[in-house]
């Protein structure tokens, strides 16, 4: 390639990396065949089920040697290798320095589930660009990606490592012509082969004896970035059944699209393909990924984008490597007193950044540190959005259950204990822990959270219905095992049942459901919570639980967004805490919690929701562990840095319960 050329391409990458350029290219010739019907794989029936549920912990967000970034970052490892860690095996993962190459990684106890989620944007050219021999891997594009072509125009615009390494995939229309073929043909073929690849791999990790130790789902990684802006979505399979290329924001550059083309390529093909989409960490999305798309079209199509999104968006990733999601005090239109545990693993905070409140608006950038910060950022007030939806349009697009996962970038799905460092990419830990002038980077990581759903038993079908059903709850990390239930009449001795759960079902909806019609002698609504600590290991002993509470969130006659936290069972002031140059923990704490409450200000004429957030003692962060573990003169800078806690509370939330209000209560607009 001539250097003219070479450098058209290289600006292009340069402007989607730096400047947060978004490249869409033309859709697919011939279009993408939607799923086509089979029969579903045989397998026997489970001999562990259990009627009133149990927790299964998973990672519904994993990226592999597959996906641009983690391979440009050093990661070969298959979606084979990530489903071998998750059911506990050794894998080799990049150290983060090429002199020392690869090192073991195990996870401390194996999931119950997980779904590799690749990218789909580029997925095709880092395949024929590592794989000798395929048709274009020798081209100028391949060499860059791998390396091994450092142009002139690179080094004068500063492009290195990975910036430069992306420049031999990217160009202005998203693929480049070299690698990709002038029609795309290339890629096209490339991406089919490697999708099956990908199921193959997912194909041979479920279990399908009586055991049912583990299940694997087939899912992808939609991953539009508009002006460094993340409104990213897992796309998650029921089963086997899926459409023949993943979808990618390259061809479908439009959230509402990528939700019409599931259900054109999957939902709505009588195949038994289902799907849904899961948006995740939405701090970093300045406002973007609850904005209403919608806004502008007619009432009736409004109500049925909607609904739409409610359909196929019923899950949120509250916890992932780049931060908590849940809340933040001080955001636009959002009143009630401060909430104390909001401060919880926030990214940009802790790089003791300035920026402003979105307010109403939206903005671009938080990739980069840049760009406005919206109240819809956070999961608590986008259920709120949703409320205020509902008074707009009669339809609630926003009426979401919670998850956590990781993000990995090392196929180490759950790699998610504090006595390891953040599983994003390989790094040597001098970097790891260096602040340096950068305000957002690994010190501010955390390692991510777990996926956990009720299910019967441990199957994909129990698996996918717990996740469309909302019945589901995340976690920061440990496997805190919470229930939450909600009805009119809860008998105020459930916490000492024998089961409670049973007697949660008999009497009293689920986390992620809705409360029934309210009787005419029901007062205000009654809810019903318990948490069992995560016990951990032997080797790595579990925290604590220090207290539980209800949140509550309504939007107002005055339009505003109204929180209250309630403490419900538990102590805040229980004395506990940790001994910061050891990280031993220190004080009392519980290893179960119980309790119920019934909302003291219920207000009939309004929409509202309910969750439970469960709070362990304080622990030593992963950072401050790791600062401990190295010679007090080995101590790189970010080891004394004041804006990073040394200590954290791990917590869990259940997903919310709503509350609707009758005399709101709309004409009816069915799911599409």
């Amino acid at each position: 390639m001539d250097r003219t050329r070479l450098a058209f391409f290289l600006v292009a990458s340069w402007l989607a990396i730096s400047c947060g350029f978004e490249p869409t290219t033309d859709p697919w010739s011939p279009p993408p065949q939607a799923a086509q019907a089979k029969a579903i794989a045989g397998r026997e029936a489970c001999a562990v089920q259990v009627a009133e549920k149990q927790p299964l912990f998973g990672d519904l967000h994993i990226h592999t040697g597959i996906s641009m970034d983690a391979n440009s970052m050093g990661t070969l490892a298959s979606p084979d290798d990530a489903y071998r860690y998750a059911q506990g095996e050794t894998i080799d993962v990049f150290s983060g320095d090429p002199a020392q190459g690869m090192r073991p990684a195990q996870i401390d106890r194996p999931l119950d589930f997980a779904a590799v989620t690749d990218h789909a944007e580029w997925m095709a050219e880092v395949s024929l660009c590592t794989t000798p021999g395929s048709a274009t891997y020798d081209t100028s594009g391949c060499q860059i990606y791998r390396g091994e072509d450092q142009s002139w125009l690179a080094r004068i615009l500063g492009l290195k490592g990975f910036r430069a390494r992306i420049g031999g995939l990217i160009g202005l229309t998203g693929r480049r012509s070299d690698v990709c073929g002038e029609d795309d043909a290339i890629c096209r073929a490339e991406l089919a082969a490697v999708w099956r690849a990908n199921q193959a791999a997912t194909e041979r990790a479920y279990d399908r004896s009586a055991a049912c130790t583990f299940t694997s789902l087939h899912a992808w990684e939609y991953s539009h970035s508009p002006y460094s802006t993340k409104v990213h979505r897992n796309v998650i399979l029921r089963n086997e059944i899926v459409p023949e290329l993943p979808i990618s924001s390259l061809e479908t550059p439009r959230e509402m699209e990528l939700r019409h083309q599931l259900m054109d390529l999957c939902n709505d093909t009588e195949t038994g393909c289902e799907a849904i989409a899961i948006p995740h960490n939405p701090n970093l999305s300045n406002g973007q990924m609850f904005r209403v798309e919608y806004a502008d079209f007619p009432l009736e199509e409004q109500r049925r984008e909607a609904a739409l999104r409610a359909r196929l968006e019923p899950i949120v990733e509250m916890m992932q490597i780049k931060g908590e999601s849940e809340c933040r005090n001080g955001m636009y239109g959002v009143v009630g007193a401060a909430d104390e545990l909001c401060n919880f693993e926030k990214a940009r905070d802790f790089g003791q950044q300035e920026f402003e409140d979105c307010e109403e608006g939206s903005g671009w950038g938080a990739q980069a540190a840049r760009g406005c910060s919206s109240r819809t950022d956070f999961v608590r007030y986008a259920l709120l959005e949703g409320l205020r939806e509902k008074k707009r349009i009669g339809v609630n697009p926003y009426s979401f259950g919670f998850i956590g996962s990781t993000d990995t970038h090392m196929a180490t799905p759950g790699a998610v204990s504090e006595y390891d460092t953040p599983y994003k990419f390989g790094m040597v830990r001098e970097k790891l822990l260096s602040v340096g002038k950068a305000q957002r980077g690994p010190l501010f990581w955390n390692p991510g959270g777990l996926a956990g759903v009720w299910a019967q038993e441990n199957t994909r079908d129990a698996i996918f219905d717990a996740l469309k059903n909302r019945e589901t709850f995340a976690t920061s990390g440990p496997r805190i095992v919470p229930r939450f239930y909600g009805s009119w009449a809860i008998d105020p001795g459930i916490c000492a049942a024998a089961n409670f759960a049973r007697a949660g079902y008999a009497a009293a909806v689920p986390m992620g459901g809705v409360l029934p019609g309210r009787p005419a002698e029901a007062a205000a609504p009654f809810f019903a919570v318990s948490a069992l600590a995560d016990p951990g290991t032997l080797e790595r002993p579990g925290g604590l639980l220090q207290r539980i509470q209800i949140i509550k969130g309504w939007v107002g006659d005055d339009g505003l967004f109204h929180q209250e936290i309630h403490e419900v069972a538990g102590d805040a002031d229980n004395g506990a805490g940790v001994d910061p140059d050891t990280c031993v923990p220190k004080g009392k704490g519980s290893a179960s919690l119980c309790s119920v409450w019934q909302d003291p200000a219920f207000d009939p004429s309004l929409d509202a929701v309910y969750y439970a957030r469960v709070v362990e003692n304080p622990s030593c962060r992963w950072s401050a562990r790791l600062c401990i573990s190295l010679p007090e003169g080995d101590r790189p800078d970010g080891c004394a840095a004041e804006q990073l806690p040394r200590t954290i509370q791990e917590r869990a939330w259940t997903s919310p319960i709503a509350y609707t209000a009758e005399s709101q209560a709309l004409t009816s607009h069915p799911l599409p």
